[in-house]
């Protein structure tokens, strides 16, 4: 019987929107900072912004560069030490990665989430939009938990999965996970001698799931288990992952080189799988458009406040809600951009009006094309 050909794997190389997490454990040693590696790292980030990839860290490392700065013992900190360790490191983290990217030209922006960010739809809306502006200024976003004020019961716990949840937020296409291992193996290599290491993973199985293990790094939180987590929310938002072992000074060219890695498949494009998801949402309510607008939708335009004949149903930003045609045909459904009090009040208006009608600077559709599903 022939052998089934292997996946082809995504191409590093190639990616047009890039999520890199790096851990502690490569950032953080015993004398502090390794600043050779990071700026290995920020030399293959300025190559890849050269090439026209947008580029987003997921950065730890912040409480391990404070907790040396505050002095504090090895061991576990409490939730108070943790904190204050964050507040001290982040400032010192967000200062090293501008120093090492500056001279390449290349702006960098800290950005502070907690898991709220991302379950509160509003907020989600708002850290998405902060996102793509930034991406398309050019900037590479420093993104990390934001530990000075997430408690265990608001928090990720570890940078894995918020680095998979900011890889989907901002619809990435990659993301690589660098830590101190080359991938997923069928048992830990470190105590079973017949572990295979596994190239690529075309489906998240139960057998696949099985394999994940505990953290082994005095620094890193994140073990398999996490990572493995991280490969389920990244390729059902349409994001390839890799698990990448990420020690070499330049680890995203030694990647690109051919270094032993783990691929994750997605399962299709990142912009479907946000459609799928913003398709299979309960409205709370409904915008009827004129015949202009409702052409102007199938040509796959942003909607427009101009547009809109009338607004039904109590909702707030972010909230999914029908957009219907004249004689009542559901059109499209979306992520609406005002709250129904607002939109209701902009209905049929200018843009030029806006401002003056809310007495802020008014955002530029209603409901905009990439949080909107034509079609239903």
């Amino acid at each position: 019987m022939p052998e089934t050909a292997m996946p082809a794997t995504p191409d590093i190389a190639a990616a047009r929107r890039l999520v890199v997490k790096i851990g502690s454990a490569l950032l953080v040693g015993a004398e502090g900072l390794r600043t050779d590696w990071l700026r290995g790292l920020c030399d293959d980030v300025a190559d890849w912004r050269r090439r026209g990839a947008d580029v987003v860290l997921v950065s730890s490392g912040s409480i391990a560069l404070g907790r040396r700065v505050l002095g504090l013992p090895a061991g576990a900190l409490t939730l108070e030490q943790a904190q204050a360790s964050a507040a001290v490191g982040q400032i010192r983290l967000a200062r090293a990665y501008e120093e090492m990217l500056a001279p390449h030209g290349v702006t960098t922006a800290q950005v502070l989430v907690t898991l709220e960010d991302t379950e509160n739809r509003r907020r989600y809306l708002n850290s998405r939009a902060t996102m793509q502006t930034l991406l398309s200024l050019g900037v590479v976003p420093i993104v990390n938990e934001n530990d000075t004020v997430a408690t265990d019961e608001i928090r990720y716990g570890d940078n894995d999965r918020l680095a998979a949840q900011i890889a989907v937020t901002c619809g990435a296409d990659q993301l690589l996970l660098l830590s101190d291992v080359d991938g997923l193996y069928t048992a830990n290599p470190k105590t079973d001698p017949t572990a295979r290491h596994l190239p690529v993973v075309a489906h998240l199985t139960a057998e696949i799931e099985a394999m994940g293990g505990d953290p082994v790094s005095g620094l890193s939180k994140g073990g398999m288990k996490t990572k493995l987590m991280a490969a389920r929310t990244a390729v059902a938002g349409g994001c390839a992952m890799a698990i990448a072992e990420g020690s070499v000074l330049r680890p995203l060219s030694a990647v690109a080189s051919g270094a032993r890695v783990t691929w994750f498949l997605p399962e299709g494009d990142p912009q479907a799988a946000r459609k799928r998801w913003i398709a299979a949402m309960k409205p709370r309510g409904e915008l009827v458009v004129d015949d202009g607008a409702a052409r102007a939708l199938g040509q796959g335009r942003s909607l427009l406040p101009a547009g809109v004949r009338a607004v039904s149903g109590a909702f707030h930003r972010g909230d999914p809600v029908v957009i219907r045609s004249p004689e009542g045909a559901a059109l499209a459904q979306g992520l609406v951009r005002y709250d129904s009090a607002d939109a209701a009040l902009i209905a049929g208006r200018r843009s030029d009006e806006i401002e003056a009608l809310l007495g802020y600077a008014p955002r530029t559709a209603l409901v905009h094309r990439d949080d909107m599903v034509v079609g239903r």
